[in-house]
């Protein structure tokens, strides 16, 4: 049963995905805002269809922490699942993404579509860039998400958090939003398989830019993520060891 729930959760993500691309496409000549607002409702119908085929749901603690203004979502990366549900969950956003997924057919031209922020890693400017572009995207009032771990990481088994998000927050001189999950013990990372249950996210009070380094700032979400992993991790049925 579970391999032919998935099977129908994939079917529809292949008959739903391409016509997006397409629209996507289309949608590159009207304003920002309204082009993200319309490629976006793809997201709400691909987590309607994962928790009618799955069953997976999710609960979120802490959305009295969200800020009033757009800030700069840290979130934990264990699976596929937060770049969806994050938009569900936070107002309109862009991701911090590798120059290079911009050229993958279907979900490059999702990207372009939402204005992704493309850094060029291997570039001595890649801080720059982002930056830059994360100041442009703001003014149109759109948060920024960066998963500080850089990749994707097994449950219990985070990475080294790397001080971009921090250094974006100063720059931009806006909160740091951070998040904690545990979806990759119901979607692993490169699984086919998704499973039933409910994932568990966890946002954290904003952690401030003023007057602090971007290795402070770092350290401060890095200690509270962990915190909350501690607590969360065990739920799923991909638990670790």
């Amino acid at each position: 049963m579970l391999v032919l729930r998935n099977l129908l959760y994939w079917v529809g993500f292949l008959l739903l995905t391409p016509p997006y691309s397409l629209l996507a496409i289309l949608m590159l000549p009207f304003p920002r805002v309204l082009r993200h607002r319309v490629v976006t409702t793809w997201t709400h119908l691909m987590l309607a269809w994962l928790r009618l085929t799955c069953g997976l749901h999710y609960r979120v603690r802490g959305l009295e922490n969200i800020p009033n203004t757009p800030s700069v979502i840290a979130c934990q990366h264990q699976s596929g699942w937060e770049t969806m549900a994050l938009q569900l969950i936070f107002p309109r956003q862009v991701w911090v993404a590798k120059k290079e997924l911009m050229w993958i057919p279907f979900f490059g031209w999702g990207l372009a579509a939402v204005s992704a922020i493309m850094i060029d890693r291997k570039s001595r400017q890649a801080a720059q860039q982002m930056v830059d572009q994360g100041r442009d995207r703001m003014r149109d009032g759109f948060w920024i998400v960066i998963f500080p771990e850089g990749t994707r990481m097994p449950p219990g088994k985070p990475g080294k958090f790397k001080q971009g998000a921090a250094r974006l927050a100063q720059s931009l001189d806006v909160p740091l939003s951070p998040v904690a999950l545990n979806s990759g013990e119901f979607w692993p990372r490169n699984s086919f398989l998704k499973h039933p249950g409910v994932i568990d996210v966890v946002i954290g009070p904003p952690i401030l830019p003023a007057g602090q380094s971007a290795e402070a700032l770092t350290q401060a979400l890095e200690s509270w993520t962990l915190a909350q992993q501690a607590a969360l991790v065990g739920r799923g049925p991909c638990r670790p060891d």
